[in-house]
């Protein structure tokens, strides 16, 4: 199996922010622009998250994602405030290939299942954000903002057998603190799934990356700020994975 590399672009109000840990958010452009840059780049898929996830958000996320539909040629993932299997209708009908569902889904599980047996389980990507609590990771919803009680490992178990054909796996500690990715987390993770799994939040070298897939068993890789920077570029990072003699995609 190759190994993706997915460019992430946080979207609120029609533009892309990136922040650490979830907060202190800052401008760094089109949402469209950039996803068709790291496309050229050699980025495999494209994830568009709505932060702000607003009433006024989602109408702008879903002109969005269809302004990125006519351009983008590699799959686009969308989430965010995704609360209802209409919601994954509409933005699948813009040109969204997969839908993230994550807060509305630790609500009512039985969103996935619906979701799963509507559009098929490989539209469904159940997002899962976490956080360490004493040795263990326990799921946060809202974006980060309010913790649950649900261990992270047995929740991404419960997502797959309810439908969920992919987990993004977001480490909420690590997140933009590009100090790596949260290996021990992605790890159990992934050993506990037979789907495949996203690593996010952390990165911060072309290493760090390559340790993802190595060490943590990532089947893909998500990364945005390190991009967004300037601090290295999409060919890098996949060169880094080929001399590590990770299989992956054409490098551009």
């Amino acid at each position: 199996m190759l190994t993706r590399l997915i460019v992430c672009l946080d979207v609120r109000q029609g533009r892309v922010v990136k922040g650490v840990r979830f907060t202190g958010l800052r401008d760094v452009g089109d949402p469209v622009e950039l996803a068709r840059r790291y496309e050229l780049e050699g980025a495999d898929e494209i994830v568009f998250l709505d932060i702000s996830a607003s009433a006024e958000g989602r109408t702008t996320l879903l002109e969005t994602v269809r302004r990125a539909a006519d351009v983008l040629f590699i799959p686009l993932t969308v989430g965010g405030g995704v609360g209802t299997v209409e919601d994954v209708a509409r933005l699948l009908r813009a040109g969204a290939d997969k839908v993230s569902v994550n807060t509305a889904a630790v609500a009512r599980p039985a969103l996935l299942s619906e979701c799963a047996e509507r559009f098929g389980s490989q539209c469904v990507v159940a997002s899962i954000d976490a956080k360490e609590d004493g040795g263990t990771w326990r799921v946060w919803t809202h974006g980060g903002a309010v913790p649950t009680d649900i261990d992270a490992i047995e929740w991404a178990r419960e997502c797959v057998s309810r439908g969920a054909g992919e987990i993004l796996l977001t480490s909420i500690d690590r997140d933009g603190a590009r100090t790596g990715f949260d290996l021990a987390l992605t790890r159990a993770v992934s050993d506990a799934v037979p789907v495949p799994v996203i690593a996010s939040g952390g990165a911060g070298t072309a290493k760090h990356v390559r340790d993802a897939v190595i060490e943590g068993g990532a089947d893909a890789v998500l990364v945005a700020g390190i991009l967004h920077d300037g601090l290295t570029t999409v060919r890098a990072l996949k060169l880094e994975l080929e001399r590590a003699r990770i299989p992956v995609r054409a490098i551009a």
